[in-house]
């Protein structure tokens, strides 16, 4: 019994050594050389997409979100079934939980593991982590906003400018979009890991924001701003990953690349080492 007890002891140390590693390189010091640059460079960017999709969230809301109402289907058209479980993808609750799934089965996975498998397994849990943190930041602040400004969703009277502050109701809980916001966060965010993945994420964002016009659960500019929500969160977690060279480099412009991370290849030798006998 001595032996099967020592192997569980031994595992449970590794599980531990491995969240106690994952959670102290996230708040450790910035220890990269080009931080600055890189912060400058990145403030730069925030100010030029606020002011260019902030002009256009306060012209959609004098020019079109009233017009966009009538546009579309009426509100529980039955044949709207494959748009409402498409905007299900860009549900914050389910994306994270996913996310989380796939954290723990790096974590629960990792202490089996010994060298280069472990190496990898570890940096692809950096890379989730990074994923996750990047989708979870801007949807906390979202739903902060959505409380704070509680704008009434286009269901609620035909009046755009129809807004009942700090009220919690969800039918007062249009701007921003929480959908639009994470599906945005989540491009980005796959994006900036790995770039060949763009076309792919930025349609998929683009469909998730359309869901929530169609089916008549935000404004266009409600989508606009939780687009806008959600880049600028991924770009601070982003930068916060790179400071500490987790999954992230800086070059000498400031501009943050994603280093070598773990190929397709070497992930299935990974479960292949961590499922043989």
């Amino acid at each position: 019994m001595s032996a099967p007890a020592g192997a569980a002891s031994n595992y449970f140390s590794g599980l531990l050594a491995v969240l106690r590693q994952s959670a102290v390189q996230l708040v450790r010091s910035p220890s990269h050389s080009r931080r600055a640059e890189a912060a400058r460079r990145s403030a730069r960017h925030v100010v030029q997409l606020t002011a260019i999709l902030g002009a256009a969230i306060i012209a959609l809301m004098y020019l079109l979100d009233a017009t966009e109402i009538g546009w579309m289907p009426k509100r529980g058209t039955p044949s709207l079934w494959p748009i409402r479980i498409l905007t299900d993808f860009g549900k914050s609750a389910y994306v994270l939980w996913a996310l989380a799934g796939l954290l723990f089965v790096v974590a629960f996975t990792a202490p089996v593991l010994r060298g280069q498998a472990r190496s990898l397994l570890l940096g692809l849990g950096t890379r989730l982590q990074f994923v996750f943190l990047a989708v979870w930041v801007p949807a906390m602040i979202g739903e902060v906003l959505k409380w704070v400004v509680g704008r009434g969703r286009p269901f609620v009277g035909d009046n755009v400018f129809n807004f009942r502050h700090f009220g919690g109701s969800e039918a007062f809980a249009s701007f921003p979009s929480g959908h639009a916001n994470t599906a945005f966060a989540l491009a980005f965010a796959v994006s900036a890991l790995w770039p060949q993945a763009r076309p792919v994420m930025l349609a998929y964002a683009i469909a998730i924001a359309l869901s929530r016009l169609v089916l008549l659960a935000h404004h266009p500019s409600d989508v606009v701003a939780g687009a806008l929500i959600g880049v600028i969160g991924a770009m601070a977690v982003r930068y916060w990953f790179a400071a500490r060279r987790l999954g992230f480099a800086i070059r000498g412009d400031g501009a943050i690349v994603p280093l070598p991370g773990p190929s397709l290849g070497h992930l299935k030798r990974v479960a292949g080492g961590a499922s043989a006998p």
